[in-house]
């Protein structure tokens, strides 16, 4: 226990010289650029954003590529599935919350089809066979909630987010218990490590795109964020569903 707690203290220490480093200077906005309303804290967003950039492209990026050459697809895929519906588990519960007991049931489903034939989540099986995907979280469910989702933000390490949304994430982490549970603390490491590694991979040919387009990469994924971040508390019913590419399984 005082291994872990030491553990967890050394990774705050971290965080906070990671945010110490970011506030030491704030991005300016380029030229051009009409400011968001929703964005009032545009410039220390960028320089948080150049941060993550940095990170992705110094230490995730190259890490993720010796992923995909060392791994074969099926063997990503398998890896990819396994999360997933681990993942489906919380889907379920968030569907409870918000009012959904007919997506929770199909989730629950999920669950059961994946983990009992489909070798531990391993294979999608329930795909297929007709039981919808879905995904939800805290952020997701606090907005069904009615709670106001107050200025963009992003995040150290997490990326786009908002006010609530970043309650959410916390509240994400902390509601995380099964891999918490595990004794093994090198084990729980070792899989939160390939959780990232795997997360990272669902959308490394879409981080290619947009490096490669003659974009303001920033404004366009935090637009992108804001309207499909809505479209998903709304369910589609208020808006239309955004043009924009969603990378949920990059192995269909």
């Amino acid at each position: 226990m005082f291994l872990v707690a030491g553990r967890i203290n050394k990774m705050k220490r971290f965080l906070l010289l990671c945010m110490a480093t970011v506030l030491v200077g704030c991005a300016s906005i380029p030229a051009g650029v009409e400011p968001s309303p929703q964005d009032p804290w545009e410039s220390f967003n960028r320089s948080v954003f150049e941060f993550n950039e940095g990170l992705d492209a110094y230490l995730l990026k190259p890490v993720v590529s010796g992923y995909r050459f060392v791994l074969p697809e099926f063997v990503r895929e398998g890896i990819y599935n396994f999360f997933s519906n681990y993942n489906d588990i919380y889907t379920a519960l968030f569907n409870l919350l918000q009012g959904k007991p007919g997506y929770a049931f199909n989730d629950f489903m999920r669950v059961a089809v994946n983990t009992t034939m489909g070798l531990g989540g391993l294979l999608d099986l329930a795909t297929p066979g007709g039981l919808e995907k879905h995904k939800e979280d805290w952020g997701q469910t606090l907005g069904v909630w009615g709670v106001p989702a107050g200025p963009y933000v992003v995040l150290p390490f997490f990326g786009p987010s908002n006010v609530r949304d970043t309650f959410g994430t916390v509240a994400d982490l902390e509601s995380d218990y099964l891999f918490r549970l595990l004794p093994d603390v090198a084990l729980r490491n070792s899989i939160t490590g390939l959780r990232v590694v795997n997360a990272r991979n669902t959308y490394y040919e879409a981080g290619d795109l947009l490096d490669g387009a003659a974009i303001d990469k920033y404004s366009f994924m935090r637009d992108a964020y804001i309207q499909r971040r809505q479209y998903q508390i709304n369910e589609g019913r208020d808006d239309e569903e955004p043009q924009m590419p969603v990378y949920e399984n990059p192995y269909e």
